[in-house]
């Protein structure tokens, strides 16, 4: 039984590793599509006060 017990939990970690990877990686895409959203805002208004 405790052979079984070692692979799994190490399946388990490495599932939890590539979630929590995941999770980051989703949370630094919004980050950055927010930042790309504000720049682009920025340079709308920009264009619009110098025409």
């Amino acid at each position: 039984m405790s052979r079984i017990l070692y692979p799994l939990a190490l399946i388990l970690l490495i599932f939890w590793a590539i979630g929590l990877f995941i999770y980051s990686l989703g949370v630094i895409i919004h980050l950055l599509l927010v930042l790309a959203v504000i720049f682009i805002i920025i340079k709308v208004m920009r264009r619009n006060r110098h025409s």
